[in-house]
């Protein structure tokens, strides 16, 4: 089993704190360091910082938003990076929210696999050091050419997904898929339907990433881990889109229930609707060897590589988080 570990609580670490952090994920033999971005520190500067500083470890990008950078400047950042660390990088991408692309950038929004499908061949075209000539629904690029290094190892993108549709499109033109808040019941599922997508590009998916972040904390104090994770599943909960997978994952009820009570305004009862149930298939909570365990039960699941998400309760220090990276791989 090989292991992925989300940096991004590190990320507002001192420097020197923050590479630490990254070379000790690699000392200990992570395979993958994740580096996404939200409204936090830029994801492609901090992913340079780690790439530079570590020598074996793959970074990766848990996601970028496809929406908020234009394709070249994302194909310039994968060739930059690939001449940077050959080989040890991932672009990752997914569709954005209406909240970010429209009231954070400016920008016009649209949930479209197309939008996806044209970027991903964009990218890997810009990287690639070939002249672009693009002229379809979503971009139009003419007679772009890449003067700077080009990859000398085949670009890896990752796209992140949830629904069939998505799962589907990075069967059929991805190098790997990261997956997200999922129990590991339903991976099998989610595997099925890329399988679906790489026979209709005929191909297997041999060399294809299947990786799931999943929210892990290592503590002796699991109530106030729970309670951090019920509101963090909470605000999600919320989320259409994320309410529709929570149905389909096995948690119906409690996705009715959440509904119910944050549509009536009551924030503190929305949280207690997440069940014991629904904490335990979406989050990993307790001592080290319990978590060990928890983590092989999702890689036996089909995952290629689980990936790590340190959390901790409000108001607990690095000590906490670094407790959770030392315990895997």
């Amino acid at each position: 089993m090989r292991l992925g570990i989300v940096l991004a609580g590190f990320t507002p670490s001192p420097a020197a704190d923050f590479i630490a952090a990254a070379r000790e994920a690699e000392a200990r033999g992570y395979h993958t360091a994740w580096l996404g971005e939200v409204s936090g520190y830029d994801a492609i500067v901090m992913s340079t910082v780690v790439a530079t500083h570590t020598e074996r470890l793959v970074v990766a990008n848990g996601v970028l938003p496809v929406q908020t950078r234009t394709p070249v400047i994302l194909g310039m950042a994968t060739a930059s990076l690939n001449h940077l660390a050959p080989g040890r990088f991932a672009l990752g991408l997914g569709l954005s929210s209406k909240t970010i692309v429209e009231q954070w950038h400016g920008l016009s929004f649209s949930p479209a696999l197309g939008q996806i499908r044209e970027a991903v061949e964009i990218v890997r075209k810009v990287a690639g050091g070939e002249r672009v000539n693009h002229e379809r629904k979503f971009y139009r690029v003419r007679n772009f050419r890449l003067t700077g290094p080009v990859a000398t190892a085949p670009v890896r993108v990752y796209l992140a997904a949830l629904g069939p549709e998505m799962l589907e499109l990075a069967g059929e033109i991805a190098d790997g898929v990261l997956l997200n808040w999922i129990p590991p019941e339903a991976v099998p599922a989610s595997i099925t339907h890329l399988e679906v997508g790489a026979r209709r590009a005929g191909r297997a998916l041999d060399n294809f990433e299947i990786a799931s972040f999943v929210r892990t904390c290592v503590t002796d104090d699991a109530a106030a881990a729970r309670e951090t994770l019920a509101r963090d599943i909470t605000g999600y909960a919320t989320v259409d889109v994320y309410a529709s997978f929570f149905r389909t994952a096995g948690y119906p009820d409690e996705v009715a229930a959440v509904g119910a009570a944050w549509g009536a305004g009551d924030r503190a009862g929305a949280v207690k609707r997440i069940s014991p149930r629904m904490l335990d298939g979406l989050g990993v909570v307790g001592d080290e060897a319990f978590c060990r365990a928890r983590i092989a039960e999702f890689a036996r699941t089909g995952l290629t590589q689980p990936v790590i998400v340190p959390f901790a309760p409000p108001g607990a220090d690095r000590a906490s988080l670094l407790r959770t990276l030392r315990a895997f791989p």
